[in-house]
């Protein structure tokens, strides 16, 4: 006999706890374990002062009870760190499921280890679904954007709780299934690694009204202006927020009180490594990564300031430097979503996952850190073209692009010339221009790894692969 449990939430953390109270909240009786007993006690008392209430929230004391109070085929979400927790799940609820069971694990994994979970849990009967979750604690709360991966069958299990609880965005669910084992992890990833570009380019604009002598409210109110046009995002506008805010004792701007040392979680290195592996360029996302890694060395920094001359500058703000700021963020903004999804598109073709980027474009509308306006020609142009190879290639993308570029172009000739560091508006500048160049000097990298490696040419007025003797070549 089985429980009375819809489904059960293995972590209650900030997310799965949020998590689990979402889901409640849409009527269904969740199952709660946490190797911490008081945070089962604190999910129910929570759940009791939410106005609206309507599903019960039943704790148990150890994984047994948990698992006996599931109604049959049973369905967890697992909601622990990524890496050897998971792992350390999955053993400990395997000795207690039966046939067709399906675990859920809703964290942060690689996707390498969805796809090694989901063929061993196969092998046992089980089903398995690596589910992409993005929001933060506010998103998983009231809606966050869902990407999952799986078996078919273990999707359809959860997909009735999954829709109730999905962010939604113009009467458009913001989840999807998006193909077999570590499809939705993946697509999780990348969107990580997109944010951290989309965020390194929101910051070296920062800097650069910074550099420009802008004061922090006026920042704040030329963020806040773009946000209502074509740049509208989630991340523009929480940095117009937070350029407002001040301290409370010196009311100075909190943001002139943080510390320059960016952290990171590893996603964004994952999604820059899976682009090495997969042979595609994706230098803004690895930029923004290496932007995080150089921030952290801040006392080698300063010592390299005194050593090397770094100093404060002030830009000149000419007639148009607002435009072209606008123009730059659009165009890395343009540059770092075509990087993703052509990331992505290399992944499902790889794995034979039945990925569709046209669906990215509405999941990633709703609920997740980087929804932003620009997702609607996302959606319209792998609608119209699922085989589209790049995104800046769009009718939707394409005129906003060549007029944008420009400005792009203007700003990162100002700051280089100034000493001021934009390495994610220098390196998508360098991409764009780079995909719409019809021959690199690529060339005569071939010949010099021909001539000291033997590794062949390719020429340009007949086929096939050579390897030229070139000390004997005429000079």
């Amino acid at each position: 006999m089985g429980g009375t449990a819809d489904i059960g939430v293995v972590g209650l953390g900030v997310m799965g706890r949020s998590l689990a109270l979402n889901i409640a909240g849409h009527g269904f009786t969740v199952a709660a374990f946490d190797r911490d007993r008081d945070q089962g006690a604190r999910l129910s008392t929570a759940a009791a002062a939410r106005t609206g209430q309507t599903g019960p929230i039943v704790p148990a004391s150890d994984l047994s009870g948990f698992v006996d109070s599931l109604k049959r085929p049973r369905a967890i979400l697992l909601m622990v760190p990524a890496g050897q927790p998971v792992d350390d799940g999955l053993q400990a609820l395997l000795p207690l499921l039966a046939r067709d069971d399906a675990v859920i694990d809703g964290g942060n994994s690689h996707y390498r280890d969805t796809m090694r979970r989901a063929a061993a849990m196969a092998e046992r009967g089980l089903l398995f679904v690596g589910l992409g979750v993005s929001g933060g604690e506010a998103g998983a709360l009231t809606g966050p954007s869902l990407m999952a991966g799986g078996p078919r069958a273990a999707y359809q299990r959860v997909e009735p709780i999954l829709t109730t609880i999905a962010a939604r965005t113009e009467g458009r669910i913001c989840l999807a299934w998006l193909g077999s084992d570590g499809a939705g992890h993946f697509v999780k990833t990348v969107h990580n690694g997109i944010e951290y570009a989309d965020m390194q380019a929101i910051a070296e604009i920062y800097g650069l009204m910074r550099a420009a002598g802008m004061a922090a409210a006026a920042m704040a109110a030329i963020f806040a202006r773009w946000n209502q046009g074509e740049l509208e995002s989630f991340l523009i506008e929480i940095t117009a927020d937070i350029l407002t805010r001040k301290d409370e004792a010196t009311g100075r701007p909190m943001v002139e009180l943080i510390q320059d040392r960016a952290q990171q979680k590893g996603t964004g290195q994952w999604a820059s490594v899976a682009a090495l592996e997969l042979g595609v360029p994706a230098p803004a996302i690895a930029e923004a990564v290496f932007a995080r890694t150089l921030s952290a060395r801040k006392a080698e920094r300063v010592a390299a300031a005194g050593v090397l001359g770094g100093a404060a500058v002030k830009l000149p703000t000419g007639e148009g430097f607002l435009a072209d700021l606008h123009d730059a963020m659009l165009t890395a903004r343009l540059a770092s979503y075509a990087q993703g999804l052509a990331l992505i598109d290399a992944a499902r073709r790889a794995h034979e996952w039945q990925t569709d980027l046209s669906t990215i474009g509405t999941i990633w509308q709703g609920g997740c850190i980087i929804r932003a306006r620009l997702l609607d020609a996302v959606r319209a142009a792998y609608g119209r073209d699922p085989d589209l190879p790049n995104l800046l290639m769009a009718d939707e993308v394409r005129p906003r692009l060549l007029k944008a570029l420009p400005g792009l172009g203007r700003v990162v000739a100002l700051a280089a010339s100034h000493g001021v560091p934009v390495p994610l508006l220098a390196s998508s500048l360098a991409y764009v221009e780079g995909y719409r160049t019809a021959e690199l000097p690529a060339n005569l990298i071939q010949a010099q790894r021909d001539y000291f490696g033997a590794h062949t040419i390719e020429r340009t007025d007949r086929p096939g692969s050579i390897h030229l003797d070139w000390a004997g070549l005429p000079k």
